[in-house]
C-alpha cells in the first residue's frame, strides 16, 4: 500500500469543504459588522484613522525622519503594520475558534482544522482592504508604485502557513487550558515589540541577544519585506524569502501535527 504523502488529506478536505469553508469566511467577517450601518466600510475606515494618527504624531509632533530611500515616515509604519496585523489578527482569533464553533465540533462531522484556516482567510479580506489604501498612498504620497507588487501574495500566502500554524497550536491549547487566549495577548505584546515595525532596524539594541532575538523572528523578515515592495522599487531580500518559507513550513507541519494529536480529546471537553 503506497504511503500517503503527508498533508494530503488536509488538502482534500479543503477542497472537499471547500463550500464549507467560504460559509465560516463569510460569517466570520460578517459578525465583525453585523448591526454596523456601514458595515465592511470600517475595513477601510481603521486603517485611514491609524494613518491619519501616525502622520500627525510621527510627522507633525515629534519630526521623526523616515529611512533613506523612504519619504513618509507614517507610511513607513503602516507598511510595517499591514502584515503584522494580518498575522496577530489571525492568531490570536484562532485561539478562542474551536470553543466558537463548539456546536459545530461536537455535534456534526466537522474537520476542526480548517477553522484557524477560515480565521486567516477572514482577515486577509481586511488585509486587502487596507493594503489598497496603502497602495494608494504610497502613490499619491511617494509617488511610489513598485512592480514588485506582484510578489504580495506570495508573503501573504507565506504569513498564513506561519500564522495558521501557530494557530492550531493556540487553538488545541485553548481546548484545555482557557487561559490561552490572555496568554497568547501577552506574548503577542512582546512580540510586537521585539519586531521593527515603530522603529528601524538599525534602532534595535547593537547587543548580541538583541540581535539574535531579531534574526530569530520571522515576522521581521516579512515586515522588511513589505516595506521593499511597498515604499522602494527594489528586489526584495531573496534570503528574506526563503528564511520566511522555511520558517512558515516548519510551523505549519508541526502546528498541524500538534493539533491532529490534541484534537482526540476536543469532544469530551468542548
Amino acid at each position: 500500500m503506497p504511503r500517503r504523502v503527508p498533508g494530503s488529506f488536509f488538502l482534500r478536505n479543503l477542497i472537499e469543504r471547500r463550500s464549507l469553508l467560504f460559509q465560516l469566511v463569510r460569517r466570520d467577517f460578517q459578525q465583525r459588522f453585523v448591526g454596523s450601518a456601514i458595515g465592511w466600510i470600517w475595513g477601510l475606515i481603521h486603517p485611514l484613522v491609524l494613518l491619519v494618527v501616525w502622520t500627525f504624531v510621527f510627522g507633525v509632533c515629534l519630526h521623526q525622519k523616515p529611512p533613506a530611500g523612504v519619504k513618509s515616515y507614517p507610511l513607513f509604519i503602516f507598511a510595517g503594520m499591514l502584515p503584522w496585523l494580518l498575522f496577530s489578527d489571525t492568531v490570536q482569533r484562532s485561539a478562542s475558534s474551536l470553543l466558537d464553533q463548539s456546536s459545530l465540533i461536537t455535534k456534526t462531522v466537522f474537520p476542526a482544522e480548517i477553522v484557524p484556516v477560515s480565521v486567516f482567510l477572514s482577515s486577509l479580506v481586511s488585509h486587502l482592504l487596507a493594503l489598497a489604501l496603502m497602495i494608494a498612498a504610497a502613490g499619491v504620497i511617494d509617488n511610489q508604485i513598485s512592480f514588485f507588487l506582484v510578489l504580495l501574495p506570495a508573503y501573504m500566502f507565506l504569513i498564513g502557513l506561519f500564522a495558521v500554524g501557530l494557530g492550531w497550536v493556540f487553538a488545541s491549547l485553548h481546548v484545555y487550558l482557557r487561559d490561552t487566549a490572555q496568554m497568547l495577548s501577552v506574548l503577542l505584546t512582546f512580540w510586537f515589540w521585539l519586531t521593527p515595525i515603530m522603529f528601524t532596524e538599525e534602532q534595535f539594541p547593537d547587543v548580541a541577544w538583541a540581535h539574535f532575538l531579531l534574526k530569530a523572528n520571522p515576522m521581521f523578515y516579512v515586515v522588511r519585506s513589505y516595506r521593499r515592495v511597498l515604499l522602494t522599487s527594489d528586489w526584495p531580500y531573496a534570503r528574506d524569502f526563503a528564511i520566511l518559507a522555511a520558517s512558515g513550513a516548519a510551523v505549519f507541519i508541526l502546528g498541524g501535527l500538534f493539533f491532529r494529536y490534541m484534537k482526540r480529546g476536543f469532544a469530551d471537553v468542548l
